[in-house]
């Protein structure tokens, strides 16, 4: 609060115990130091000098001329202190007191409202539970706190609240009063000289400071925001593109199996397949896959002695080196016992390791595939030919005198009934469809799976047009974007709607934190003005499902983001086991910049 010219006491607080004292009104200027150049209402108070004047100006009530200091009380409640005879509680107003219990240092009203320039009334805090002591009269009353708290004008700054806990409580709390009206009973010989100018100074030039940082921060969230917008015409944009292209290629597959089964008809339709069905073609096909499994699971053995052979090897060379290296003059009997065993095991290993050179190469002809020149011939055994085969040869069991003219007449038979599709021509004698099938099978096929990848892409790009990417989209234009922080052992990774990781400094894999889950608010504590611990909402970010920790969950962070002109980690801290929060800030969730224009319109689906 400021003071007039010549007074002592701080101004614009309630009365002190004036019951029954008579009020004169008068009218005064005040002065400009007052920084007031409009009329107020003053009026003699019998208790102070004779130039001393009780004022009320704009809402509030102050002292011109008084002795002793007074207590400042808060703006906008002048009204419910002028009755001289009784006090209503501003919430209260079925409640009435006399006018000297205001500000008597004793709590009356159950919303602190008789208490606005002393601590009587602190234990009212919004954050205390009520009792019924707290209620006077009324054991069910809900409280409403009257008075956000000690008003403090603070000439030269900016005007402030403090909690009435502080007040007269014997320390200068210069952050809230900086003028000091908080100590103005002096308790304990407490004298908090005026600071505002310097503090409201060093203010300016922070306040000066924070305003470019948020035009600057205000000017880069918009450029996120053309940026969102744009990304997500993009995306519009392919699924449009998408949705052409695959009802031009839904109508290719239809035209495409059409032609799948006329081909497949013509094909059929041209002669009779006949399959190799016969008991030795069937035997052979079983034992080939019989026979391959068995090569694998050799080649898998032998790989695995091998690996036991390795690390014999190394155990034999331990042993080995022990034998030469140790000292036979200790006389330790263990040790020569261990020894001769080693030499005897040695000696029996020389005599084992003769054969294995003949055996690896038996074993290495055993394991190469099966061809023409090793292992079984199966194309041999599965080309063995059928009974239709036997009316080709039948020339080779009639006597030489009858072959030329009994192959002319079966080469007429066999023409006339591959002709009418009665038999199959011999060099196609197979289970494998025509050439002309075949490729026909082989481009539905391919069409069919650029429709399926279509169709994929389409359900991306929809599902991406349906993610929440915060206000306006904002988030959009951040996702993938990683910012780290060094804190101790380690560097903190985070990529925005993507993962969070703990990376060690000293070598070592990186350990995932959690992955993008959803965008969220969380409620934190700060203080507000006057010094009171309230709840403020904000825009977080939640990553779940990261590595496990040893006997615990799977790693989990919260991201909270404060508004700021930079993308930056602020702090990192476990707030229980594998259990993360990251304080990061970003001008994505600076206040402003969502003007209409600024972000694409989200697009509904039509399909």
């Amino acid at each position: 609060m400021t003071k007039a010219p010549g007074d002592s006491p701080q101004i614009g607080s309630a009365a002190l115990s004036t019951a029954g004292q008579k009020l004169s009104p008068h009218s005064y200027r005040t002065t400009a130091q007052q920084g007031i150049d409009e009329r107020a209402q003053c009026f003699h108070h019998d208790t102070f000098s004779g130039s001393a004047l009780l004022c009320e100006h704009s809402g509030m009530l102050y002292c011109r001329g008084c002795r002793g200091r007074w207590n400042s009380k808060t703006s906008g409640v002048a009204k419910f202190y002028k009755d001289t005879t009784t006090f209503t509680c501003i919430s209260n107003p079925a409640l009435q007191i006399p006018f000297s219990a205001v500000n008597d240092d004793y709590c009356d009203c159950p919303d602190g409202s008789d208490e606005p320039g002393t601590s009587a009334c602190s234990h009212l805090s919004r954050n205390s539970p009520l009792t019924a002591a707290d209620r006077p009269g009324n054991s069910d009353l809900e409280v409403t706190l009257a008075l956000p708290g000690f008003y403090c004008k603070n000439k030269g700054h900016k005007p402030s609240y403090v909690s009435f806990q502080r007040v007269n409580d014997g320390i200068c709390d210069y952050e809230f009063c900086c003028d000091g009206s908080d100590e103005w009973a002096h308790v304990g010989g407490t004298k908090c000289e005026d600071k505002c100018k310097e503090i409201g100074k060093q203010w300016r030039k922070q306040e000066e400071k924070r305003a470019k940082s948020m035009t600057a921060a205000l000017k880069k969230k918009k450029e996120l925001l053309v940026d969102s917008g744009r990304q997500q015409k993009e995306v519009e944009d392919q699924i449009k593109r998408l949705e052409v292209e695959i009802q031009a290629q839904e109508m290719k597959v239809k035209d495409m199996e059409a032609e799948f089964e006329e081909v497949k008809k013509r094909e059929e339709s041209k002669m009779v397949r006949g399959k190799k069905a016969g008991k030795v073609n069937i035997l052979a096909s079983l034992a080939k896959g019989r026979v391959e499994e068995l090569r694998n699971a050799l080649v898998e053995v032998r790989k695995e002695r091998d690996e036991t052979r390795s690390r014999l090897k190394e155990l034999e060379d331990i042993l080995s080196k022990f034998k030469i290296e140790y000292n036979p003059n200790f006389n330790d009997e263990g040790v020569k016992r261990a020894v001769r065993s080693w030499e005897e095991y040695a000696a029996r290993e020389d005599v084992g390791n003769l054969g294995n050179s003949v055996r690896d190469r038996d074993l290495d002809e055993i394991a190469k595939p099966d061809d023409d020149t090793s292992g079984v011939n199966w194309e041999q055994w599965e080309n063995e030919e059928d009974e239709t085969d036997t009316v080709y040869k039948l020339a080779a069991y009639l006597p030489p005198s009858a072959v030329s003219f009994v192959e002319d007449k079966v080469i007429s038979i066999r023409r006339f009934l591959e002709d009418n599709g009665i038999l199959p021509k011999k060099e196609e004698s197979s289970t494998a469809e025509s050439k002309a099938v075949a490729e026909a099978r082989e481009g539905l096929e391919k069409t069919k799976t650029n429709l399926a990848e279509l169709y994929t892409e389409l359900k991306n790009h929809q599902a991406d047009l349906e993610t929440n990417y915060g206000k306006a989209g904002v988030f959009r234009a951040l996702k993938g974007v990683c910012i780290s922080k060094d804190s101790g052992e380690y560097t903190y990774e985070h990529c925005f709607l993507d993962e969070t990781k703990q990376i060690p400094k000293k070598g070592g894999a990186s350990v995932r934190m959690g992955k993008f889950g959803r965008i969220g608010s969380v409620s934190v504590d700060e203080l507000n003005e006057t010094g009171e611990i309230v709840a403020e909402e904000r825009v977080s970010l939640m990553y779940t499902n990261g590595q496990t920790c040893w006997n615990g969950p799977a790693r989990s962070t919260t991201v909270i983001l404060e508004c700021g002109e930079e993308n930056e980690i602020l702090k990192v801290t476990e707030d229980e086991k594998c259990v993360y929060s990251m304080i990061v800030t970003t001008p994505a969730v600076c206040p402003g910049g969502e003007e209409e224009g600024d972000v694409a319109p989200r697009r509904k689906d039509e399909l």
